[in-house]
């Protein structure tokens, strides 16, 4: 059953139009017309009167990153509608059925002036997205593209997920990692997310990829044997702060990985894990003693705001203040708001870009004042 978070009725604007007294011939009358439903497109008003109606589809507002996805869009289409010149609404699914289900609802209206944001909830949902592109509805797709139908989309907006491995690599090295270090590598799980997380972390440190529209230093370039010796890779954390932890754990029973130093958690909770592991009764305290001696450097990505704070001095000082870095690489929720910006900006006659990559950002102590976590 479709779940509507934010339902908006849709509002109709009555155009009021002179009658021309005589000598009034059909070019003028042609001119007038035209100009009238230029100036309606450019408003976003259709041939009848009405605004073009956003429908924005995500997961549940419930908890974590997907969550937040729908909390950030709230927001934006609050925004919409307070404009005036759009109405929006959020309709959430909680399974990629209950999405294609709520997608044939709104087609089957046959409403003809709407147009679509969404988060496709898995793969599956590409049938339904090819109905709404043979219904002719603009469409905007975020986060999850779908290729057998992303050319037909208006935009798709994602973040970078190579530029995330990227970026924890240039932190790395800003903090004094040197070819041939070695690295360990909590990995999400055994998608193409997680494969393009891991790969640029490793094409920024062979000096093929950028970050901060810069390559690494020669003299700080590894060669493929060393990325291929020294880096180890967990397997499937499932996303999981709790696995992540039972993980860490396991790894510093044995007192000699204590000396590892580098740590590229691919998402805040992996992140997470490791903070609970060192924080709790888990591991050998002499073994911990030494990995804090060694003062490691952890990486997360995604912005969860439990990161943020310990970045802002608010939690696990006491253990944070013994590391030798900290970086969260930004993906946030929050990139739903372009998605539907792109969507705004396409109705109102601007040019968008189809393949829309949101560009990572580092967010240390030195600036997280400047972003907003979930």
């Amino acid at each position: 059953m479709r779940k509507r978070i934010l339902a908006l009725a849709m509002t109709t604007a009555m155009v009021l139009g002179g009658t021309a007294c005589g000598g009034s011939d059909a070019a003028t009358e042609s001119a007038s017309t035209s100009q009238a439903a230029t100036e309606k497109q450019n408003t976003g008003e259709s041939e009848n009167g009405d605004s073009t109606h956003i429908y924005v589809l995500t997961a549940p507002e419930d908890h974590g990153w997907t969550g937040s996805v729908a909390t950030f869009a709230k927001e934006k289409i609050e925004e919409v509608n307070a404009a005036g010149t759009y109405t929006s609404e959020l309709i959430t699914s909680a399974d990629a059925s209950e999405q294609i289900r709520n997608i044939e609802d709104i087609l089957s209206k046959g409403e003809k002036n709407i147009a679509i944001v969404i988060q496709p909830i898995d793969d599956t949902v590409q049938s339904a997205i090819q109905q709404i592109v043979d219904a002719e509805i603009p469409y905007v797709a975020f986060d999850r593209i779908i290729d057998g139908v992303a050319s037909s989309a208006v935009s798709n907006v994602k973040g970078d997920n190579e530029g995330i491995g990227v970026a924890a690599a240039a932190y790395f090295v800003s903090c004094g990692m040197q070819p041939g270090d070695e690295v360990y590598v909590y990995e999400g799980d055994t998608s193409s997310v997680t494969t393009l997380r891991d790969q640029g972390f490793k094409e920024y440190l062979l000096g093929n990829a950028e970050f901060e529209d810069a390559t690494i230093e020669d003299s700080l370039k590894w060669t493929e044997e060393q990325v291929e010796s020294a880096i180890t890779y967990s397997g499937a954390m499932n996303w999981s702060r709790s696995d992540t932890k039972t993980a860490f754990e396991s790894l510093m029973s044995d007192a000699g990985n204590a000396d590892t130093k580098w740590f590229y958690a691919e998402d805040d909770e992996l992140a997470m894990g490791i903070i609970e592991a060192l924080n709790g009764g888990g591991i050998d305290e002499t073994t911990k003693e030494a990995f804090l001696a060694n003062q490691p450097v952890i990486s997360g990505c995604g912005g969860l705001d439990e990161f943020y704070g310990m970045l802002r001095g608010e939690n696990y000082t006491e253990l944070t203040a013994q590391f030798g870095g900290l970086v969260s690489v930004t993906y946030s929720p929050s990139m739903i708001q372009t998605a539907i910006q792109d969507m705004v900006d396409y109705l109102d006659g601007k040019t968008v870009p189809q393949d829309h990559v949101i560009e990572c950002e580092n967010v240390t102590s030195e600036n997280v004042t400047e972003y907003e976590g979930f």
